[in-house]
C-alpha cells in the first residue's frame, strides 16, 4: 500500500532528449502536483506535455528511451527503479493516441483486460466494468467491438478501462479530444467527482480552456520548460500570458478583455450582470445577417445531393435514416451532433466510399454510381479525422504525389500539382521528411495536400482540428476558408462549437441517424431551439448575446456590436 504524502508527483529539473533527438523536448523542468489536487497541463503542440506523462509511469525511460535527466517521484515511487507495470495498481492512464489502447474483442472484455492482470476476484470485476461503463456513459453499447465504435466511443471505452483499475492518480493525455460537447462535459464531470468526492490527484493535459476552468491549477508549459503555474482562475484570466504560450484564452475573459472591462470575470453568471452596463449597436447588428445573405447569394448549383437514404451497418447498427441534404457549389457547412449520430457515415457516402441500403446519392444531378473514379475523386475530396489513416509514404511529397499516380498522371502532370498543393498548406520546406516525424498539425496538413492535389470541388473535413493547439487550428481554418474564398465548396464535421459559429455559414445538426435541422449558422445556432434537441451546447458567445437580443457568431462580433450605455 501506499502511504499519504504532500505531493503526488514530484519532479526537479527534470529534461529529456528522445534518442536520436536533436534537442531536448524537456528542459530543467520542476513541477509538484499536490496529492488530491486537480491540475491541468496546457501549452503548443510539442511543448513537451505528453513526454511528461510518459515519465510518470517509467514508460520513459523504460520503453521510450532517450537521455532522461533529474528527478522523479510518482506516488513516492521513482520509476527509474520500477517496471511500467508496477503502476498499474496506483495509476491510471489514458494515451493522447487512445486508440493504440484498444484491442479487445468486446467493449467489456477492454474493460476487463487490466483488472485481469491485476488479478481482481471475478465478482467484484463483473462490478467495476458495470460502474465504468456506467460513468463512461457506454452502457448500452456492452457486446460491440470497439473497432465497430465511433472515435468519441473508443475514447470513451479507454477512459473506462482506466476508470475500473480505481487507482489513486489518474494521467489523462487530452482524454475529450475526440468527444461531443456533452461528451468533454461529462468527462469532466467524472473526473470532477473523482478530485472533490474520492480524493483522488488528477493530471490531464488539455487544448480546450473551457474545460479546463473547471482545475484547482493550471501548468502552462512552453518548448519543454514550466512557464507559469497557479491556480486555475489567476492564470487563465491572464489574456496576454496565455496567448504567448499559444493557448486560446476562455470566450468570457477573452470578451471583457477586448471590450476593456476589467477586472475581468470568469463565470457565465458574472458576464451576464455585467452585460447589464453595455447596450445593443443596432446598425452594426444588423448588418451580420446582411453579410450572411450576400454570401448566399454568391452560391452555384447543387453539386451533392442526397434523397431518402438509408444506412445499416453489418452490427445490426442503423447509421441513417431518411436523409436528405442538398449542397450548393462555394457552401461552407458543418455537420453537428453527438458521437454516433451519423455524421461520419453521411459524408461516407458522398465520394461513394460506402452506398445507401434505400435512396439515391448524386453527384451534379447524376447517381454517383454512374461516375468513375476518377470524377468522384476530381469532384469529392475527404480528409479523414485522423490523418496517419491516410498518410503512409515515407517522405511528404510522396504521400501527396500518391493518388495521382494511382489515376495514372505523368511526372510533368504530378510535379506542379504536387507543388501547388504543398504551397497552399505551408509545407514546401518539408517535402522531403518523413511524415511521421511531424506534428499533429503538420500531418493534418500533408493529408489535406494529399486531397488538394486531386484538385475537388468539394472538400470534406472529419474533424480537422482534432488534437490541434491553438495556434495549429487557426492555420488550419484559415487555410480551409482561404479554399472556400477560392471556390472550394467545404463540408466540415466537427465538435468545436465555437469553430462551427466562426468559420461555417450554414449548419446540419444531426441526432441518430437523422438531420433535425438545416440552415444559416446564425439562425441553427442561435434562434432554432434544436441544438439542445442535437443533445450539444450552443457555442457560449451566441448563448451571451441572444440575451443581448442578437446572435453573435464569434467573441469579435459580441465585442462589436456592443457598446457602454451612456449614463
Amino acid at each position: 500500500m501506499l502511504k499519504a504524502m504532500d505531493s503526488a508527483v514530484s519532479v526537479k529539473n527534470l529534461s529529456f532528449r528522445y534518442k536520436h533527438g536533436r534537442e531536448k523536448v524537456l528542459k530543467d523542468l520542476s513541477l509538484e502536483v499536490p496529492s488530491g489536487s486537480m491540475l491541468v497541463i496546457m501549452g503548443r503542440s510539442g511543448a513537451g506535455k505528453s513526454t511528461f506523462c510518459a515519465c510518470l509511469n517509467g514508460l520513459i525511460p523504460q520503453l521510450i528511451k532517450g537521455d532522461l535527466e533529474g528527478e522523479i517521484r510518482t506516488l513516492g515511487l521513482n520509476p527509474r527503479d520500477r517496471k511500467v507495470a508496477d503502476f498499474a495498481r496506483f495509476m491510471g492512464i489514458v494515451f493522447q493516441d487512445f486508440e493504440s489502447q484498444l484491442f479487445s474483442t468486446t467493449v467489456e472484455l477492454e474493460v476487463a483486460f487490466g483488472l485481469e492482470n491485476l488479478g481482481v476476484p471475478r465478482t467484484e470485476m463483473k462490478a467495476r466494468i458495470e460502474e465504468a461503463l456506467r460513468k463512461a456513459g457506454l452502457s448500452k453499447l456492452k457486446g460491440r467491438a470497439p473497432s465497430t465504435l465511433s472515435g468519441g466511443q473508443k475514447q470513451r471505452l479507454a477512459i473506462a478501462s482506466a476508470l475500473a483499475l480505481n487507482p489513486t492518480l489518474f494521467c489523462l493525455d487530452e482524454p475529450t479530444t475526440d468527444l461531443d460537447p456533452q461528451g468533454k462535459d461529462e468527462v469532466f464531470s467524472i473526473t470532477s467527482e473523482l478530485w472533490k468526492n474520492e480524493g483522488k490527484t488528477i493530471l490531464m493535459v488539455e487544448h480546450e480552456t473551457e474545460e479546463a476552468l473547471q482545475a484547482e491549477y493550471i501548468a502552462l508549459f512552453q518548448g519543454g520548460a514550466l512557464k507559469e503555474f497557479g491556480r486555475a482562475q489567476e492564470v487563465l484570466n491572464n489574456i496576454d500570458l496565455l496567448k504567448e504560450a499559444g493557448v486560446r484564452p476562455p470566450e468570457i475573459p477573452h470578451l471583457f478583455h477586448l471590450l476593456g472591462d476589467y477586472p475581468l470575470p470568469f463565470t457565465k453568471e458574472d458576464a451576464i450582470r455585467r452585460l447589464s452596463s453595455f447596450e445593443l449597436d443596432k446598425d452594426l447588428s444588423s448588418g451580420l445577417e446582411e453579410n450572411d445573405r450576400e454570401k448566399e447569394r454568391g452560391y452555384g448549383n447543387e453539386v451533392i445531393g442526397i434523397e431518402s437514404v438509408h444506412y445499416d451497418y453489418p452490427t445490426g447498427v442503423k447509421a441513417l435514416n431518411n436523409v436528405s441534404l442538398s449542397v450548393r457549389q462555394g457552401e461552407f457547412l458543418a455537420i453537428l451532433g453527438q458521437n454516433g449520430s451519423g455524421k461520419t457515415t453521411l459524408v461516407k457516402h458522398f465520394n461513394n466510399l460506402i452506398s445507401p441500403r434505400h435512396g439515391k446519392v448524386l453527384l451534379k444531378g447524376e447517381p454517383i454510381q454512374r461516375k468513375s473514379i476518377e470524377e468522384i475523386c476530381q469532384t469529392v475530396g475527404l480528409v479523414f479525422q485522423n490523418p496517419d489513416h491516410q498518410i503512409f509514404c515515407e517522405r511528404v511529397e510522396e504521400d501527396v504525389a500518391f493518388s495521382l499516380r494511382l489515376l495514372g498522371l505523368s511526372p510533368h502532370e504530378i510535379s506542379p500539382r504536387v507543388d501547388s498543393a504543398l504551397k497552399a498548406v505551408d509545407l514546401e520546406s518539408l517535402r522531403h521528411e518523413d511524415p511521421f516525424s511531424l506534428t499533429k498539425g503538420q500531418r493534418q496538413r500533408v493529408a489535406v495536400a494529399a486531397i488538394l492535389a486531386l484538385r475537388p470541388e468539394v472538400l470534406i473535413l472529419d474533424e480537422p482540428t482534432t488534437g490541434l493547439d491553438y495556434l495549429e487550428l487557426q492555420r488550419m481554418m484559415e487555410l480551409i476558408q482561404q479554399l472556400n474564398e477560392q471556390g472550394h465548396t467545404i463540408i466540415m464535421i466537427t465538435h468545436s462549437m465555437w469553430v462551427a459559429a466562426e468559420y461555417a455559414r450554414r449548419v446540419v445538426l444531426m441526432k441518430e441517424g437523422r438531420i433535425i435541422a438545416d440552415g444559416k449558422t446564425r439562425e441553427v445556432l442561435g434562434t432554432s431551439g434544436k441544438v439542445k434537441e442535437a443533445g450539444i451546447k450552443p457555442p457560449l458567445m451566441v448563448a451571451l448575446s441572444n440575451r443581448m437580443g442578437f446572435t453573435a457568431l464569434s467573441i469579435e462580433e459580441m465585442a462589436r456590436c456592443l457598446k457602454r450605455k451612456s449614463i
